[in-house]
């Protein structure tokens, strides 16, 4: 092997030394990240769950209330949403930025969820209903200990890829002023005005937590798999 010219030598050593410059300024930010995408994966799951269910009980009014929900989220953009609960109802609730950076991106995961929960539910034969109602359980109760436990393992799939999803949307809480991964790769430049490396050392902190997520997942997918049972895996 050739060795490289001390031209090259130098500028390896200058880019190493920038790149390293970056990571010190970008890596306090991640746990900023991650702790927006679990505080709003955790909050969609709940509403996701709460509001996917609703329509099972085949009551008009609830399915009236639960689509309306997910259709109204799913109609508007994210950032408008954010726009909305920090300059908005943020305002009037006292949220700061990132109670409402979590509430944004929480209640509007939380509607792609409640299709997730509501497909899950439903792929259940009714005939699991029925047993669950001859050994005397009321509708929660079979929901909760018959129905919920056989649909999870065909929700984990749809939910991990919302779970990747949501982490790379937590970029968008960066527009209010939340030091995320992206804000601070918006202000590494505005102070140095070094673009193409640091927006490279961004994406590739995101694609680092993502292959790492996509990962956890996936084993999540293994161990509560049943054979004949559930659904393919990831497509990210």
């Amino acid at each position: 092997m050739l060795p490289l010219p001390g031209g090259s030598i130098e500028f390896l050593a200058k880019q190493g030394a920038l790149a390293l410059h970056i990571l010190k300024f970008l890596l306090p930010a991640v746990p900023v990240t991650i702790g927006i995408t679990l505080a709003s994966f955790a909050l969609a799951l709940v509403l996701g769950c709460i509001v996917g269910i609703l329509p099972v009980f085949r009551n008009k009014w609830l399915t009236g209330i639960s689509r309306v929900y997910v259709d109204t989220l799913r109609g508007v953009p994210l950032l408008v949403q954010i726009f909305f609960i920090y300059f908005g109802l943020g305002k009037v609730l006292d949220l700061g930025q990132f109670a409402a950076g979590v509430t944004a991106v929480g209640i509007c995961y939380s509607a792609y969820l409640a299709e997730i929960f509501r497909a899950g539910v439903l792929s259940i034969a009714h005939g699991q209903h029925e047993a669950a109602a001859a050994l005397g359980m009321s509708p929660l109760q079979a929901m909760r200990h018959v129905i919920l436990p056989q649909a999870t393992r065909t929700i984990i799939p749809p939910a991990a890829n919302e779970f990747i999803a949501c982490l790379k949307d937590s970029s968008l809480v960066s527009i209010i002023g939340l030091r995320e991964v992206t804000r601070a790769g918006r202000e590494y430049y505005s102070q140095f005005f070094v673009d193409f490396q640091t927006w490279l050392l961004v994406g590739l902190i995101y694609l680092a937590m993502t292959l790492a997520l996509t990962r956890l997942t996936r084993s999540l997918e293994r161990r509560f798999a049943v054979k004949g049972f559930g659904t393919g895996g990831l497509r990210h």
